[in-house]
C-alpha cells in the first residue's frame, strides 16, 4: 500500500472523539499509525498548529487552530444553527 493510499483510508479517522486530551490525542495518533504530519496533509492545516496544541503552547480558540483543536477532539464541533 503506498504512503498516499494509506492517507485516503486514515481520513476516515477524523476527527478524533471528543472529549481529549493533548495527552490522549497524541496517544490515539500514534495508536493509528499516524503522524502529525499526516493530519497536517490530510487536514490542510499547518503541522506546527498541531504541534503547538498538542504541546500546550496553544488553546485552539481562533482560525485554523480552532479547527485543528477540533480535529484532534480538544473541542466539541459547533452545532450549527437551525
Amino acid at each position: 500500500m503506498t504512503r498516499d493510499t494509506q492517507l485516503i483510508k486514515s481520513a476516515n479517522k477524523w476527527p478524533l472523539p471528543y472529549p481529549q486530551t493533548p495527552q490522549s490525542a497524541r496517544e490515539y495518533i500514534q495508536a493509528h499509525g499516524l503522524c502529525v504530519s499526516d493530519i497536517s496533509r490530510i487536514t490542510g492545516i499547518s503541522r506546527y498548529t498541531f504541534v503547538d496544541l498538542l504541546s500546550g503552547k496553544q488553546k485552539g480558540r481562533r482560525g485554523n487552530a480552532h479547527k485543528a483543536a477540533i480535529v484532534l477532539g480538544l473541542k466539541c464541533q459547533p452545532q450549527e444553527a437551525a
